[in-house]
């Protein structure tokens, strides 16, 4: 993840969104050709697509059940070593 994201405090907001486990959608733009590599980071989930206007990005989208804020924060951490990946 970013060198100045604020970790304790992601997970605090997370913790006040709900109870965990929850559904938890985790959204990201990739260049286009990398979306496997998000795929790869939720075997057993759905994504969908939606490539840029320009088709030099797609933009994924992948509802997942979480069972803390620990697992949204690994994910997310795993996510920034694709090269080029935005988190939302």
């Amino acid at each position: 993840m970013k060198k100045n994201f604020d970790k304790a405090g992601f997970k605090e907001r997370l913790e006040a969104a709900g109870q965990f486990p929850m559904l938890y959608m985790f959204k990201f733009i990739v260049p286009n050709g990398r979306e496997g590599e998000v795929g790869e980071l939720f075997p057993k989930n759905e994504m969908s697509l939606k490539p840029s206007s320009g088709g030099k990005y797609v933009s994924t989208t992948i509802q997942m059940m979480v069972d803390s804020a620990d697992q949204v924060i690994a994910i997310y951490e795993q996510a920034s070593e694709i090269e080029g990946v935005i988190s939302l």
